[in-house]
């Protein structure tokens, strides 16, 4: 088959996603030499250790495990008792030897649930019952927040349930929604690692945090105590136009008289980010070298604001590589928010399909001539759905003309999936094992000299 643009932007795009493979992330980040356990620049002693037990949450879970699994091998497994428990999605749990993936809520429902907190529990349970001579792997990724859920006593899961949609309904960030959640939970913002046991803990980790602040990936369960109650109730009332909007006894928790700071965790731990979108970023980049673009790259440092302004930018980008000599490729990394209209208008869509929808529009009266653009959740979910994003070319959006599709429309009732089922141009990968963030890609055509 000949290559065309749409093939070499799926190509780019998919080189971006397999160098963040979270099997592929361990094995590099985890080895045995000899006596010796390696884990990024770390040497532990084999003989040192009684035990080896792994927990965890998130996303790329699955995938993290079966590659530990892996590295350690039987022998080693079998001799170090090794054993485990990771919270992850319905659609990621396999059977593995030692460790158990929990499905901790089904897939692209990425709320909290009963199944979690009951996952959550055990993992405390389970650090809880280490000693000195053991060590304690902790695997966390993207999504690890939702799947951990452990509320503080004085509020119900409910309760967190509640106050997680309304900001994701608000387009409260990642950032925002993690500070908040810390201040609700028993195992966020450091409490996993004050309640470990271990003579050591070491958490690896895949962030989807733009930035990879510690803090805020999976809400931090293995960092030291950061957010304030102070700054979680001021993201409420950012975020909220009545108190009765939060639930009561969440800003009852909130307003207490404050006790003393968490004191900090009894065993040593160490953070090490193992991935981020910046890998997947740099791996397209080469991908797009190799096919012959002269490519320029954007990994963001913060939330990027509205996927329709982000859409609308990365279009303005695209025209002015497609009119101009310079870079015919763009490819960008990032996260943004979408803000949902009321639920009884609302449709079928996530972020990376609601930035494709506007940036199609962009190109509505342009035809998108010479231009293939495409945004996908590296984590293989993109809301609600079971598509991992769009994308979009000249002949797809000739398509979308001549089915009376209204790019507006659907964009105002979030309602993009609906917008690009009947074009057959949703990315659906399935669930990646993986989440750095969102991976977009847009190749261009050169203007002939």
């Amino acid at each position: 088959m000949s290559r065309t643009l749409l093939s070499d932007a799926l190509a780019i795009w998919h080189a971006g996603l397999n160098a963040v493979r979270s099997d592929q992330l361990i094995r590099e980040s985890l080895h045995v030499e000899g006596p010796l356990l390696i884990i990024g620049d770390e040497e532990i002693s084999l003989r040192s250790l009684r035990r080896i037990v792994v927990v965890g949450a998130g996303k790329a879970g699955a995938g993290m495990a079966a590659a530990v699994e892996e590295v350690l091998g039987p022998t080693l497994t079998e001799e170090k008792q090794l054993t485990g428990w990771v919270n992850v999605p319905a659609d990621c749990v396999r059977p593995l030897k030692w460790i158990r993936l929990h499905a901790a809520r089904p897939a692209g429902v990425n709320e909290p649930t009963a199944a979690g907190e009951a996952g959550a529990t055990e993992i405390l349970r389970l650090v809880e019952s280490l000693a000195p001579d053991d060590l304690c792997l902790c695997l966390l990724s993207g999504g690890g927040s939702a799947l951990l859920p452990a509320p503080v006593e004085a509020i119900t899961l409910d309760d967190k349930l509640a106050v997680t949609r309304h900001l994701s309904a608000a387009g409260a960030n990642i950032e925002q929604l993690n500070t908040v959640r810390k201040q609700l939970s028993r195992i966020k913002g450091g409490g996993l690692a004050r309640a470990c046991r271990a003579g050591r803990l070491v958490s690896l980790i895949l962030s989807d945090v733009l930035g990879d602040p510690l803090d805020l990936i999976a809400s931090g369960p293995t960092v030291e105590y950061s957010s304030t109650p102070e700054a979680a109730l001021a993201l409420l009332e950012q975020f909220s136009s009545h108190e009765a909007d939060i639930p009561a006894a969440v800003l009852q928790w909130l307003r207490r008289p404050q006790l003393q700071r968490p004191p900090p965790p009894d065993c040593p731990v160490t953070n090490l980010v193992i991935g981020n979108n910046a890998t997947a970023v740099d791996a397209a980049g080469m991908e797009a070298e190799r096919r012959g673009y002269s490519h320029a790259m954007i990994s963001a440092r913060q939330s990027e604001g509205l996927a329709e302004d982000v859409g609308r930018h990365l279009a303005a980008m695209a025209r002015q590589m497609r009119d101009r000599p310079g870079p015919d490729c763009l490819i960008s990394g990032g996260e943004p928010v979408v803000r949902l209209v009321e639920s009884s208008r609302r449709g079928q869509g996530g972020r990376n399909q609601q930035l494709a929808l506007a940036a199609l529009e962009a190109f509505w009266e342009d035809g998108a001539r010479d231009v293939a653009f495409l945004s996908g959740g590296t984590d293989g979910e993109d809301g609600p759905t079971d598509a991992a994003g769009a994308f979009f070319d000249a002949g797809i959006l000739q398509a979308a003309r001549k089915k009376g599709l209204s790019p507006q429309e659907f964009l105002t009732r979030n309602d993009a999936y609906r917008f690009f089922q009947p074009l057959d141009a949703l990315l659906k990968t399935g669930p990646t094992h993986t989440n750095v963030c969102d991976l977009r890609v847009v190749v261009t055509r050169r203007p002939r000299s």
